[in-house]
């Protein structure tokens, strides 16, 4: 069981409050959206809970169990898909997942060819990924996030650049490989977090105290 809570954590830039007096438990299998306007803190909400992104005042706390993880290590147990975040592109697409798969292992029983044929780029496998449409390189950020064996899923517009073929990928990868895992959504559009449970509106807190 993971366990993600932040008690009273506020994020600033400057003297800008991006968020204050947040308080929520975030627990597996459970799936979360962080929603809001654009540019109002739901990417850096987001990377507070990847732990790479100190916060300003409060505390956040990681447990496994009950028992409570270094801040330093939270990354082992994160796969993060997100804009801001980029594959190699010098690479070829078998070269890149063996590569990842070299520091995140892939979800037991996986192999970088199943998650070749998974995301349907079995034809594309020998090109180097800056020769990838945006939706195709966009695929390859989902596999390396949902198919790894990390606890924690954080998806940013996850359906950036997607078609249709791309989000019904998206919401299958999920229904199949999502279960028992702690999964939030920062996102504007409905389609993207329509499974989660749990709504974040980040704007209810904004500019507190």
């Amino acid at each position: 069981m993971m366990t993600i809570s932040l008690s009273d954590a506020g994020k600033r830039f400057n003297r800008d409050w991006i968020y204050r007096h947040f308080t929520y438990q975030f627990t597996s299998g459970y799936a979360y959206a962080i929603t809001g306007p654009n540019g109002s803190g739901k990417s850096t909400l987001l990377q507070a809970l990847s732990g790479s992104m100190m916060i300003n005042e409060g505390t956040i706390d990681w447990q496994i169990n009950d028992k409570k993880q270094d801040p330093e290590q939270i990354f082992s147990y994160v796969s993060i898909c997100a804009p801001y975040l980029d594959v190699i592109e010098e690479m070829t697409l078998t070269e890149f997942l063996d590569f990842h798969q070299g520091f995140k292992p892939f979800l037991p029983g996986l192999t970088p060819k199943e998650v070749i044929s998974i995301i349907g780029l079995e034809k594309a496998v020998d090109k180097q990924i800056r020769n990838y449409s945006s939706g195709m390189k966009q695929r390859v950020k989902l596999a390396q996030c949902i198919l790894s064996d990390s606890a924690i899923v954080l998806l940013d517009e996850p359906c950036t650049n997607l078609d249709a073929a791309g989000i019904a990928l998206y919401h299958a990868l999920i229904e199949k490989y999502g279960k028992d895992r702690l999964i939030v959504v920062s996102s504007n559009d409905e389609t993207e977090y329509r499974f989660c449970t749990e709504i974040i509106n980040i704007s209810d807190y904004k500019l507190k105290g």
